[in-house]
């Protein structure tokens, strides 16, 4: 019986053998438009009748993306996924796939900023749709919450920025009992770190831009999940047009190879990082599941492989502080992205999280003086070192 593949091995060749084949060893760019058809019956049976013998024109994809797309299922255990041209492309399209006129979805306001501007704005007066927004601890208890038009379930695990954690399981097994449909971005972990679609969830999605590219050079998303979902995702992408580049699909090709190791590294750094400033007299408190007293960490070890390469702290002194800490780091890099190989930091309240009120702020528990930080590959001592710096200067 074959031995079935780890993570590391199907990132870098999927399930197949290239055993007698003569072929490049990195795929190549499919830079084209459109594509050749064989004669005028081929044409037909694609337009007409949905045979997907052949490639036809660059939103529709090219054997690269149809490369990368089976390898990152693969790394998700799901059936079969779809790249996009952004995150917010990918979630927007994914949503919109699930929910129709009238319906709503049950969310955690910790969320990306953008994700909640789509669920508070776009759905809602656009769409026809409603949002209802809810602590993660109602989670719990579904009966509670949902209504005759609740139609699906979201929510990101760990939370941006503040780093909560979900008990998957346990709201998937009362979703089910509901009928309602479950999706997670999964990005703060990677699959690398946790796998939702094992722990039940219809579908995951991910900011590509940020482990999965990993290099601070890609914008990109994904969607994971069943064939006939994906299907269905597919054909409004197609028709809406988020298609993702060929140049980032190569670029997402090379990063998968070696997402494995850059987040196990993340993951050894981010802790060493969370439990320097646990102790450090400017924080007043250090989010990073891996800590034994978060209030999180059970669950996390539950259910996560590792526990992520982000690490936010509130700052003593609120905003004025945390920007004059950001402002005198050296190697760590004011920007607002994450999952790259360059530990960065933010301020959610004027960066990811800029357009929410107070009173959203304080329901997504995000503080004026909260530092996100994407810990990257750099060494754990010259992080430290910084960090200590920037806080002397407070």
């Amino acid at each position: 019986m074959e031995q079935k593949r780890r993570l590391s091995t199907l990132a870098i060749h999927g399930d197949t053998s290239r055993r007698g084949k003569s072929e490049p060893v990195s795929p190549p760019i499919y830079h084209t438009s459109t594509y050749v058809f064989p004669d005028s019956d081929s044409v037909e049976g694609y337009m007409a009748r949905g045979e997907r013998k052949y490639y036809i024109y660059q939103r529709y994809g090219n054997p690269a993306q149809d490369l990368l797309e089976k390898r990152f299922a693969l790394l998700e255990g799901a059936e079969d996924s779809a790249f996009f041209a952004s995150g917010m492309a990918a979630i927007t399209t994914v949503v919109l796939s699930v929910l129709k006129e009238g319906e709503e979805v049950i969310a955690i306001p910790a969320l990306y900023g953008q994700t909640l501007n789509f669920f508070r704005n776009e759905l809602t007066t656009k769409y026809r749709m409603s949002a209802q927004f809810v602590q993660i601890h109602q989670l719990y208890d579904l009966q509670s919450i949902i209504t005759k038009n609740t139609r699906l379930l979201y929510f990101e695990s760990p939370t941006n920025p503040n780093l909560q954690v979900v008990d998957i399981p346990r709201v998937v097994e009362q979703a089910k009992s509901h009928g309602l449909t479950t999706m997670v971005d999964n990005t703060f972990a990677s699959p690398i770190n946790q796998n939702p679609l094992a722990l039940g969830v219809d579908s995951v999605v991910h900011s590509a831009t940020k482990y999965l590219g990993g290099h601070s050079d890609v914008l990109a998303g994904v969607i994971a999940g069943s064939n006939d979902f994906i299907a269905q995702c597919r054909k409004r992408a197609q028709l809406y047009g988020p298609t993702i580049d060929p140049f980032n699909v190569f670029l997402l090709l090379r990063s998968l190879a070696t997402l494995e190791i850059r987040v196990k590294r993340q993951n050894e750094t981010a802790l060493k990082l969370a439990q320097f400033l646990s102790k450090h007299p400017k924080v007043s408190a250090v989010h990073y599941p891996g800590l034994p007293d978060n209030p999180f960490y059970e669950i996390a070890r539950r259910q996560m492989s590792g526990f992520g390469g982000m690490v936010t702290i509130d700052v003593k002194g609120g905003k004025p502080e945390a920007m004059k800490i950001v402002d005198n780091f050296e190697i760590i890099l004011n920007a607002t992205s994450l999952g790259g190989v360059e530990t960065l930091a933010s301020i959610p309240v004027i960066t990811s999280h800029v357009w929410l009120n107070p009173e959203q702020l304080k329901d997504a528990h995000i503080s004026p003086g909260m530092i996100r930080i994407s810990v990257g590959l750099e060494d754990p001592d010259d992080l430290i070192a910084d960090l200590d710096q920037a806080f002397s200067k407070i």
